[in-house]
């Protein structure tokens, strides 16, 4: 007797836990996600590392954006420029969601890789007025590790392309809560603006005083402190560095066809200037012999 009415009381029991477990995800559902699904939804890490083949102010330019996102991680340059699928397991191995590759041509081309992995979308860009910080030289200065504020101005909004990779540079320059050498300040801005087809980056200082007047009233300014870049979007990718194309800039002309094309046009005025040589000789040596034999000249005189 004593047998059963202890496992009816576990039986009771039993019911009574997975009743509370139905209400609590009942709860939860009326409710949304919860602060801590929120939490973990913007714990965002990028993995960045380049090429081989990179000189230094590109390197200087990596630095620059270190130091900006506390919530990189860097990893050693990549030695094949056709394996790009290997990124994804690398950051698959540093628990990165988002990745930044800059891909070096020649020694002075430079292409921006930013996707989100391991499912993309993925988007290549020309890199093009590499400026850093310590190339600049100006007053401003920020707290390393900091957050910065994202700027979009409203062209962002006009395209599909524009808002897709509005999404994904927010996800890449913007700074979670939860990164572990974040500082809780924010005394930066970082401005995204398009203009002629590109994509300028600007980062600015927030300063609450006016450096002339330090006793005066508070006064916000904005100061420029670098790196600035300008992008130039060559090719959207649905999938992660690679994958169907959703979007292609039909405008955009290589730097290594523009560079042909600037010597086609130095080789084309040493044609014509060779050319004019030619026919300047030709018109002299018939006028030459156009002209009658002269009866006083030297070797007839003194024959």
């Amino acid at each position: 007797m004593a047998s059963l009415l202890k496992a009816s009381e576990k039986i009771q029991a039993d019911r009574a836990i997975k009743g509370n477990k139905g209400k609590k995800r009942a709860a939860e559902d009326e409710a949304g996600p919860s602060s801590s699904a929120v939490e973990k939804k913007r714990k965002d890490k990028v993995l960045m590392l380049s090429s081989r083949g990179i000189t230094g102010r590109m390197r200087h330019l990596m630095l620059d954006l270190e130091s900006l996102l506390p919530h990189v991680k860097k990893d050693s340059k990549l030695d094949s420029k056709s394996s790009l699928h290997l990124l994804n397991e690398l950051a698959d191995l540093h628990s990165c969601s988002n990745a930044l590759y800059f891909e070096a041509r020649r020694h002075e081309d430079l292409y921006m890789w930013a996707s989100r992995t391991p499912n993309g979308p993925s988007v290549k860009c020309h890199v093009q007025n590499i400026h850093t910080m310590d190339e600049l030289k100006m007053t401003g200065n920020c707290l390393k590790g900091s957050r910065g504020i994202c700027v979009f101005d409203g062209e962002w909004e006009q395209n599909e392309e524009y808002k897709l990779l509005k999404e994904m540079f927010s996800h890449i320059f913007s700074v979670p809560r939860t990164s572990r050498r974040l500082k809780p300040f924010i005394d930066h801005i970082l401005v995204f603006s398009i203009l002629d087809g590109r994509i300028w980056f600007r980062n600015y200082q927030i300063i609450d005083k006016d450096p002339l007047q330090p006793q005066g009233a508070p006064q916000t300014s904005l100061v420029e402190i670098g790196p600035r870049f300008v992008l130039t979007p060559i090719r959207i990718f649905e999938g992660s560095f690679g994958g169907p194309t959703v979007f292609a800039n039909q405008e955009f002309v290589t730097p290594a066809a523009t560079r042909a094309s600037v010597k086609r046009e130095a080789g084309d005025k040493y044609r014509q200037r060779k050319e004019i040589e030619v026919e300047r000789e030709e018109r002299a040596k018939r006028m030459r012999e156009d002209v009658p034999e002269d009866e006083l000249a030297r070797d007839k005189v003194f024959a």
